[in-house]
This record gives structure tokens, sequence and C-alpha cells, in this order.
């Protein structure tokens, strides 16, 4: 049985990522599933620290094959800053990174979408959206008439396509934000065509059916590491909801975002930090707003790899890690961060 995932089960900033990176040599594949660039993942080698939203950690080893698979949500300008970056530290993705063409495209209306949106608080709390149209994104994906995949950019009808989607969405954008006219909303299809087909002919040597390529891998026997973003509790179907993430983020999503069945998974590992943290709004029974929660902010470093912003800290939250790894089927736990808690006189864990 070749398959083993890496699951956070708190909600998210786990330092999976971390964890990832080394037990990549260990795997021929490294498999990003589900979720967008709202992911943050940090992997130190040497002196070197590499900042990845979308490409999976295993990029750093050459000898494994990286896939993003349908299950995620690409943007192609910030796949390709990551692309550029890494280039720049001497690691080309080119060998080694294969992207599905069934992935949904984050475009410019959904980032307008997603600005809109959050200005309509939920019980007067943000929901904690990175603001990258990661939300807007899935929605369309399910709404399907509205959607765009990756293997779309490459077909005769995409600017045509574009053009119509365009139109309607300055009309919704026009409402959620109460504009008099359609017009009010700055959307240039013909920039936006331009802009795209620029993306489709730098990416077009990365995108391939991942699908046929990993049912290849698991039934010639090749092993298979899965990695999860965000966390479990942030799961659409089985989070805190509604102050979630837009994918399933937990184990349940595995198989639905990679297109392997579940038979071939037969190890999870859930990674939980010795203590809790979350961004945005939404239910934490064991928050810290007060000094201590500020001092393992900062001995924790604990602020966003995507956005900068500092995160919500307390101590850790037994119960809800209990929920989360029986939800994702977990069979070992990492414990991450212990180092923090070794600067604190007194540890407190919620157990009921």
């Amino acid at each position: 049985m070749p398959g083993t995932c890496v699951i956070g089960l708190q909600w998210g900033d786990e330092a999976k990522g971390k964890l990832v990176d080394l037990l990549t040599p260990n795997f021929d594949l490294v498999v990003r599933y589900q979720g967008g660039a709202n992911a943050g993942h940090t992997v130190v080698i040497g002196d070197q620290t590499f900042k990845l939203h979308h490409i999976p950690s295993g990029i750093l080893n050459p000898q494994v094959k990286n896939i993003i698979a349908p299950g995620v949500v690409l943007n192609p300008g910030t796949i390709l800053q990551e692309i550029d970056s890494l280039l720049a530290d001497g690691v080309d993705p080119s060998e080694n990174m294969i992207i599905s063409d069934r992935v949904h495209v984050v475009c410019p209306w959904h980032i307008e979408e997603d600005k809109a949106l959050n200005a309509m608080l939920v019980g007067g709390e943000s929901i904690g959206t990175t603001l990258r149209g990661i939300g807007p994104c899935y929605r369309d994906k399910v709404g399907r008439t509205f959607a765009i995949r990756l293997g779309d950019m490459f077909r005769d009808d995409f600017a045509e396509k574009v053009r119509g989607i365009v139109t309607a969405k300055k009309r919704i954008l026009s409402g959620i934000r109460g504009d008099d006219a359609d017009g009010s909303v700055e959307l240039d299809a013909e920039a936006i065509i331009n802009e795209f087909n620029g993306y489709a002919a730098r990416l077009k040597p990365y995108v391939a059916d991942t699908n046929h390529l990993l049912h290849d891998a698991v039934a010639d026997g090749k092993k298979l590491l899965f990695e999860g973003a965000q966390g479990a509790l942030l799961d659409i179907d089985h989070g805190t909801f509604p102050f979630v993430t837009s994918s399933n983020s937990s184990g349940v999503g595995i198989t639905g975002g990679s297109g392997v069945p579940p038979k071939w998974i037969n190890k999870v590992i859930g990674v939980i930090k010795s203590y809790s943290t979350r961004v945005g709004g939404g239910p934490f029974p064991t928050e810290q707003d007060n000094e201590v929660g500020a001092k393992i902010r900062d001995l924790g470093n604990e602020y966003g790899t995507t956005t900068g912003r500092p995160r919500r800290c307390g101590w850790f939250d037994a119960v809800a890690v209990r929920y989360s790894a029986r939800l994702s089927g977990v069979d070992s736990l990492s414990l991450m961060m212990l180092d923090v808690m070794s600067h604190l006189n007194e540890i407190k864990i919620c157990t009921a």
C-alpha cells in the first residue's frame, strides 16, 4: 500500500511543510490535493528559507515528482512567482513538478468578489479569508457556469469564454457593492485575456493529466505522500462552519482532491502544535487574548506565511484534536513546536 498523508489537525499552521520536507526522501511522489494560494508552507534548508503557497513542499528534492492535483485552485501569476523564486535559489521546478489540467483557475474577478463579500461580516466577525479569491473560485467550480480550468486556457474558445464571464461578473459585483452601473466595476476582458495567455505559455510545460499519472504510479507500486493544506478544523463540511476554508481540508478530502482511490491510502499522519492558533473569526475555546497569548505568538513567530497577519494564540485543545483525529482517520501524531512551551512556567491543556 503506497499512500501516506500529512494533515494538520487544528486550524492550520501546524508546521506540515517541515514534516513533508523531512519525509519526502522516502517517497516517489508528493501530491498537493486541495486549497490554493491561501496555504503557506515554510521550509528551511541550511540558511535558505522557502515560502511555498501552491508548490508542494517536496519540490526541494529533485528525485521526487511533485503533483498539483485537480482539487487545488490555482492562481497562475502566484505559482509563476514561486517558480521564479525557486529558480533564483537554484531550484528548477520544471524537472519534477506536474500540474493537473483539471485544476480550477483563480481569476481577477474572484479576487474582486472576495474583497466585496468580505465586507459583509458573519455575525460581526471576519471568516478569515486571505482575500486571494479562493472561496469565489471554489464557488464557481461548484456552480460550473463561470468556471475556468487550467486546460481551458489552451483552448481556442478561451478568449470568448473570458469575455462572457467578465460581462456577467461586472453585473454581479455591481449588485454586491451597490453600484449603479455595471461599468463601475473595473474588469478589462482584453487585458485579462492577454495576461492569461502569457501565463498559459509559461505553464504549458508543467501541465498534464495527473489522474492518469497517479493511477499508473499506484499500479506500479510507487510511494505517494499526500500533502494537506490548512487544517482539519477548517474543513468546509466538518469544520467550525462558517469560519472555515472552501475545501475538504481534513482526511476526507484526500481522495476527492487527488483522484486516488481510498484503498491506496494506508497511513495518515496528523500534525499538531503544542498550543493552538487560528486566523480570523470563529470559535476558539482556549484562546489567550492576553500576555500569555502574546508571548506564545512571539516565541512561535505566529504570523501568517501568506498574509503576515498575527494569529490568535491559546492553549492546546485536546477535545478539538480528538475530533479532527477521528475525522481524518489518523494513525500517528507529529507534535510540533514543543520548544515554545519550554519557555513557559505553566502549561494548560483543554481536556473537556
